[in-house]
């Protein structure tokens, strides 16, 4: 799920419990729209930590090649 999802959950969930007053027998929908607020909530942290450990910048190192030991000329492989 995206960031775009993330925030469809929150604004879907805002919607339900702020904006209606509808009653529907057998299920909250403001326990609903709570939950789909949070739910939006813990993906848009997951997403910024993954987004986060994508950028991370890495110095770029030359490779190190170590002789074989066992060629007697010392050139590797």
């Amino acid at each position: 799920m995206g960031l775009g999802g993330c925030l469809l959950l929150i604004a879907g969930g805002a919607i339900l419990t702020f904006a209606t007053d509808w009653e529907v027998s057998g299920f909250n929908l403001d326990v609903a729209g709570l939950i789909m607020m949070a739910v939006g909530l813990i993906g848009i942290a997951a997403y910024t930590s993954i987004a986060r450990r994508r950028r991370a910048v890495v110095s770029p190192v030359a490779p190190v090649v170590e002789p074989d030991p066992l060629r007697d000329d010392g050139r590797t492989l």
